[in-house]
């Protein structure tokens, strides 16, 4: 469904992508893990074109892009097979949660707003906030916020949706709310490549796991692999640092 090959990046002559390349088939929960600065944001941000990668390859549906040379009119087609949500939800706070859900699919699919509001309904149903339609996000708590911003992800119906580290500004209580909505996703067959520090949610809900370092992928295996069998010694110090943490 999706394969990433050779992607290089650097930021002021500093490389931070190295060489990365991964699969992703459809159906797949990849768990992308690694120390803060490993590079994994970035790859994320690139394979959705909020980042320009300086080189590789991105294989979507079949049809092969040239980081270094897609085009706008590519860029837009691709992010209409896809969604992102990103750590800080990114929501309009003018904006009702129905409204920030409904945007999208008004203004740039010209979707008529019925149907738009129709749709997103679904979504805020879906993610458990079918009370919270007319709400603005200064009304919400934060899980509450990122469950919007993932009603507003699946109504654009994507065929993948990247999620950035969704919950990293999320209280203990609050997060399990969003990886809640995230395992019932899984569920139902979303495919998702998700940026995390929850060694429960990768250990549990994905089943690859891509463990990245200093710009590059030091492991990628199945889930159970990864943490039963890792075969890297670097993987195997990293998880250790886990003991006694979960």
């Amino acid at each position: 469904m999706l394969e990433v090959k050779n992607i290089q990046k650097s930021f002021g002559g500093v490389p931070v992508l190295r060489d990365v390349s991964l699969e992703v088939e459809q159906g797949d929960v990849v768990a992308i893990l690694g120390p803060s600065g490993s590079g994994k944001t970035t790859l994320l941000r690139c394979m959705n074109f909020l980042e320009t990668a300086d080189s590789g390859e991105l294989i979507f549906d079949g049809e092969t892009f040239s980081f270094g040379k897609v085009s706008k009119k590519d860029i837009s087609r691709l992010r209409k097979k896809t969604a992102f949500v990103f750590q800080n939800y990114n929501l309009f706070l003018n904006k009702t949660a129905l409204q920030n859900v409904t945007e999208g699919l008004t203004v740039a699919r010209k979707m008529p707003k019925d149907q738009a509001e129709d749709i997103g309904r679904r979504a805020l149903d879906k993610v458990g906030l079918s009370d919270r339609y007319h709400y603005y996000p200064s009304q919400l708590s934060g899980g509450q916020q990122q469950r919007v911003a993932i009603a507003r992800a699946l109504a654009t119906q994507p065929e993948i949706i990247y999620f950035d580290e969704p919950t990293s500004a999320l209280d203990p209580e609050l997060t399990g709310e969003v990886l809640s909505v995230m395992r019932d996703l899984a569920e139902d067959g979303m495919t998702m490549l998700v940026v995390t520090h929850e060694m429960g949610f990768a250990r549990t809900v994905s089943n690859k796991v891509v463990f990245m370092e200093n710009g590059v992928v030091v492991e990628a295996n199945s889930s159970r692999e990864f943490f039963e069998n890792p075969m890297k010694a670097r993987t195997k110090a990293f998880l250790r640092t886990l003991d006694g943490v979960e």
